[in-house]
């Protein structure tokens, strides 16, 4: 495919849309003034209206700030992520790929019998009425993968190389996870504790926001994104101490499978997300 034209395209424009956006996006979450902490159930049902609002304003963005050729090319559905064409394996390759990953975390899990507790329906059924689960798996991978994605890395494609715009997305991501440092200040939190907290966050938050944004560029797609992202928060980082409760060889084998999962996911990387797989010619094949 024809890159997107960067000549025509300033990319000052393109990076202080996608700060603005960034901004507005975390001052949505904290427009109530809420007294209560981020998991007590009137913030989220407050924050959940903020980012189905957000989530209406940030196509705006990338309408208002994009190219005018970039929607002779393609049309705003596409640019976002949200087309047809491809959508089965969009919704299942990336995931399995990032399972991969996780080899060795889901290990772990079978070991411990979590694994049988996936297939019980009432399990589901439960956490779609827990509000704090809702959030992580659902409406916190939908909503930033909508704005930080789907909305921001168009506008960067359009004056960046696709590799540099990978990088250059997630720091948004990231800076907009700082303000959990206000949090933990507010219930008592040391300060240097806090910042410790939030410099790991937003340091694991870039790295898996320059993977997210991978896939999204590579598919063309916005359900990939999401559903890494879901599962990802869904498994969280991973606790390697927990394998000093296991005795050898189940330790060994466990860390093991950790080097196998990293090692697979390398090699996979690449071949499993080829654009071509995805009838994705919307964005730059990298």
């Amino acid at each position: 495919m024809a890159d997107f034209p960067p000549v025509n395209f300033p990319c000052l424009s393109a990076i202080s849309a996608c700060l603005i956006l960034s901004v507005v996006f975390v001052l949505s979450l904290y427009i109530w003034q809420s007294p209560h902490s981020r998991d007590h159930p009137s913030t989220i049902k407050k924050r959940f209206l903020s980012v189905s609002v957000m989530m209406f304003l940030s196509p705006l963005f990338l309408y208002y700030y994009s190219d005018c050729d970039a929607f002779e090319k393609n049309t705003l559905w596409e640019l976002l992520g949200l087309r047809l064409p491809g959508l089965f394996l969009a919704s299942t390759v990336p995931l399995l790929l990032t399972m991969v990953l996780f080899l060795g975390p889901l290990a772990l899990q079978g070991r411990s019998g979590i694994w049988r507790l996936y297939a019980e329906p009432m399990y589901w059924v439960n956490n779609m009425g827990n509000l704090i689960w809702m959030r992580n798996h659902v409406v916190a991978p939908l909503s930033e993968e909508f704005t930080f994605r789907a909305c921001m890395l168009p506008l960067l494609l359009q004056c960046f190389r696709p590799t540099t715009a990978i990088f250059v997305c997630p720091l948004f991501f990231g800076i907009a996870h700082l303000h959990h440092v206000a949090e933990r200040l507010k219930y008592g939190m040391e300060l240097k504790k806090a910042l410790l907290l939030s410099c790991f966050q937003f340091s694991y938050t870039t790295l898996f926001g320059a993977y997210s944004a991978f896939l999204f560029v590579r598919t063309g797609h916005f359900v990939a994104p999401f559903l890494a992202h879901a599962f990802c928060n869904h498994m969280g980082f991973p606790d390697l101490t927990e394998l000093y409760i296991y005795k050898e060889p189940q330790r060994s084998i466990i860390m093991a499978l950790c080097v196998i999962g990293l090692v697979t996911w390398c090699f996979l990387l690449d071949p499993l997300t080829s654009p071509s797989w995805y009838s994705n010619n919307v964005f730059y094949n990298i």
